[in-house]
């Protein structure tokens, strides 16, 4: 098993091992590129492997950034699947690789943890791409609750299989439950922690509806941004496309990476990627 290897220049030649962190092990690739580096953090149960059209489309010039969360895709499991966790994890990876100003991208609970990150941690991220999340709006109370873990409790028998390919956890129905009813409160709360933003975030936002939600709720959940941009002018709507929440990244990869390319030239006038 590799783990912590340290090499004298993190920005020249990749990299792939594990780094421990708490009472985990995180699977962590590094590509190497010589120029701006990004950061992908990715939904709730998924592993890094949905990164891989956008990262191919971006190219080698860039240096990707990719891990598996606890207990996804090739990480080992914890004993900790909170939020605050992930927060944790994101920390231990900057400095085990000694990365400096990234662009966090983040998809879904990826970018709810990137914007609070960022507020926890000021002048490190350069900039955030928010892939169809990180507004506020969430679905709260008790009658909510009943509902994800009934939904959940309906998949338990399928779970196994959909980890497998990199769609959910190595967890029990409960806990993905109690991870979907942690976030879900999160992000209802999140106006204070986006108006705190000190970077450029810029929003690639789907249109349609997934499993798990109604049409109506989505549309609520995208249009509760609008206001926020108002008030702090550093988030901005940089694309709006036509898939949904679940096939945003296969479908649209081509779109979000123009809009990665185009805040890697905002943050980096002068430079050609």
């Amino acid at each position: 098993m590799m783990q912590n290897s340290k090499l004298n220049d993190k920005s020249i030649g990749g990299w792939t091992g594990f780094i421990p962190v708490d009472d985990t092990e995180l699977f962590i690739t590094d590509s190497g590129g010589t120029k701006q580096t990004i950061i992908y953090l990715n939904g709730s149960y998924a592993d890094h492997g949905h990164w891989k059209k956008v990262v191919k489309e971006l190219g080698s010039d860039y240096r990707h950034i990719l891990y598996d969360e606890r207990a996804r895709g090739k990480s080992r499991k914890s004993k900790d699947y909170s939020f605050d966790a992930c927060l944790r994890d994101l920390s231990a990876i900057i400095r085990d690789r000694q990365i400096e100003k990234p662009i966090l991208v983040g998809w879904s609970y990826g970018t709810i943890l990137a914007v609070n990150w960022v507020r926890n941690n000021p002048d490190i991220a350069s900039g955030i791409l928010a892939i169809d999340s990180a507004v506020p709006y969430g679905l709260t109370g008790e009658d909510a609750k009943q509902r994800i873990y009934k939904l959940f409790n309906k998949l338990k028998w399928f779970i196994p299989i959909f980890s497998f390919f990199g769609l959910a956890a190595r967890m029990s129905a409960k806990q993905h439950a109690e991870i979907n009813i942690e976030i879900n409160e999160i992000s209802a709360n999140l106006e204070p922690v986006l108006l705190d933003m000190q970077i450029p975030v810029r929003y690639v936002l789907a249109t349609g509806a997934s499993r798990g939600g109604e049409e109506q709720e989505f549309t609520a959940m995208r249009e509760s941004i609008e206001p926020v941009l108002i008030k702090n002018r550093n988030l901005k709507v940089s694309a709006k496309v036509p898939s949904n929440h679940e096939s945003i990244l296969s479908k649209d990869f081509k779109t979000i990476a123009n809009s990665i390319n185009a805040l890697a030239i905002e943050i980096n006038p002068g430079l050609k990627f």
